[in-house]
């Protein structure tokens, strides 16, 4: 894909979340499900959307900062070459060498996961495990569940990639492939998501239907503290920082919706133009052979539309495999983002209401209950979970469009360049012919 990978963020070093008390798990941290924890809200709130030292969940250095050094020598091995500033990290996963299994009931297609890891929570520093998409659509599900204050990267579509027809086929294969690839990325360079224990069992279990079956059970306390707070409390005034970040994302929606439609017509129209001009071309090649002196320029002729024919068909191959999936990938993130932020103003309400009812009682000086306090905690980690998510977000943005953008300009440029280039070649024959005369 164009969008190159999100800047690194530094890992929160060998401490297990699990140790960390989080405001949405229970009474009792050894309950929850995947060490989803964060520290007190109290180290997070007061900064503002906009601060580069805002702390993160659960431990998190700020991005900028050195990580801290792993005494493994394995760590000098896992160096990335696209790690801009150059910052340690100590898990990275791939995913490629996708395969087709043909069997009685369905036909699906599995995905090679590779993963290098200095982590303690890694038994071995190497693994390798197949998925199909339907183990990545279950990991993404637990990630919510467990993770409900933060943004989880969207998942390619099941069934629509536009402009591809048969899924099976190695266009739309390579694209999920990608897709799918990226998708694990952002969890792996997130503070908070890499330390998941779904995530950990994603990536090194052997069987994951055993333990799909064996935690179908299991729910978090944190997914059911959000799936239980219901429509019945209505939001009052939504701060003005999320307001605003309310309105940004169904403006920057709508405007890639219009891009990602425009953008398909262009592409559209180029094909069209691409299937005139194979046509286009032999009629010269075939005129050639009626022809005496002329034969040579009408062959040079067809020569030159065939590789404008190719260098469209490579511009349009560009457009359709690396510029529209990132465009859909971000409008995806964008309803993502929009979830969350529902969340948030769902546990808001609810405390809201039960701050009305604790003023409702007659006492002068009503005691706060504890579920109150609770609930207060929840709201602020939600406030500063989805704020830290959404700065990591914009700066993934700018980077992936930037890289989009430049991207694009440049194949274009070599599109042009190779037309020109092709028509240039027919000059010096026309200008043999005439000087002939």
């Amino acid at each position: 894909m164009a969008g190159g990978p999100p800047k690194a963020l530094p890992s929160t070093g060998p401490h297990s979340l699990r140790d960390m008390p989080h405001p949405l798990a229970g009474s009792s941290s050894e309950e929850a499900v995947g060490g989803d924890s964060t520290p007190s809200p109290d180290l997070l709130m007061g900064r503002s959307f906009g601060d580069k030292d805002l702390i993160l969940p659960n431990g998190g250095t700020p991005a900028g900062t050195s990580s801290p050094a792993s005494s493994s020598s394995l760590l000098n091995r896992l160096q990335l070459d696209d790690d801009i500033d150059g910052e340690t990290r100590d898990l990275f996963v791939t995913v490629d060498d996708p395969k087709k299994h043909v069997c009685t009931m369905e036909t699906y297609i599995t995905y090679r996961i590779t993963t290098k890891s200095t982590r303690v929570e890694f038994d071995l520093p190497e693994y390798s495990v197949r998925r199909r998409y339907q183990d990545f659509d279950w990991l993404r599900n637990k990630l919510e569940e467990s993770q409900p204050t933060h943004l989880i990267p969207p998942l390619p579509e099941k069934f629509v990639v536009k402009g591809v027809v048969d899924r099976f086929s190695e266009e739309f294969v390579e694209t999920r492939r990608k897709a799918l690839d990226k998708f694990l990325k952002r969890i792996t360079d997130h503070p908070v998501l890499s330390f998941n224990e779904h995530f950990n069992v994603f990536l090194t279990a052997k069987d994951l239907n055993a333990y799909k079956k064996q935690g179908m059970a299991l729910l978090t306390r944190v997914g059911e503290s959000v799936k239980h707070v219901t429509g019945g409390y209505k939001l009052r005034t939504r701060p003005l920082e999320f307001a605003a970040i309310g309105d940004y994302l169904d403006t920057f929606a709508l405007k890639l919706g219009t891009i990602d439609r425009i953008a398909q017509r262009i592409i559209k129209e180029e094909i069209e133009y691409l299937v005139e001009l194979r046509e286009y071309g032999p009629v010269y090649s075939t005129w050639s052979a009626l022809e005496g002196e002329l034969a040579e320029p009408l062959e040079g002729v067809s020569g030159c539309i065939g590789n404008c024919s190719t260098a469209l068909e490579e511009l349009t191959d560009d457009m359709t495999e690396d510029f529209l999936p990132v465009l859909r990938e971000y409008i995806l993130y964008s309803d993502s983002m929009k979830s969350v932020l529902k969340k948030r103003d769902q546990v808001q309400a609810e405390y809201e209401a039960k701050l009305e009812a604790v003023a409702l009682r007659k006492e002068e000086r009503p005691k706060v209950p504890a579920d109150v306090e609770k609930c207060q905690d929840r709201m602020e980690c939600f406030n500063a979970d989805l704020k830290a998510d959404m700065e990591r977000w914009q700066n993934n943005k700018r980077q992936d469009f930037r890289q989009l953008l430049m991207g694009m300009a440049d194949k274009n440029i070599q599109y042009y360049e190779k037309c020109l280039m092709a028509w240039e070649s027919v000059i010096p024959l026309l200008q043999e012919k005439q000087e002939a005369k």
